[in-house]
């Protein structure tokens, strides 16, 4: 997928289901996607109770199930920075 697929996927899920309450980013190589308290989603660099930093490549992966989350984060591919429980929500999202 690209960055531009995922972006819009997101935006797809999060439209559906709302937000988590929880400021959520994903930093990327290719651009931010932030998605807000309310499920809606940006592209904007803004404050985020966790950020979580990942190749555009690799989150193309997850979104399609290729990469597993956990597999990711033990490999190093997924760093994550602020509220790992805020992070644990993307499940619920997704």
């Amino acid at each position: 997928m690209t960055f531009a697929e995922v972006d819009a996927k997101i935006k797809q899920l999060a439209a559906a289901k709302g937000g988590t309450g929880d400021i959520i980013k994903f930093k990327t190589d290719e651009g931010n996607i932030v998605i807000g308290r309310d499920g809606v989603v940006t592209n904007d660099d803004a404050e985020s109770d966790v950020t979580i930093g990942i190749s555009a490549k690799d989150l193309g992966k997850l979104m399609t199930g290729d990469l597993n989350p956990m597999t990711a984060l033990m490999f190093g591919k997924i760093k994550i920075e602020g509220d790992m429980a805020v992070a644990m929500k993307l499940q619920t999202l997704f």
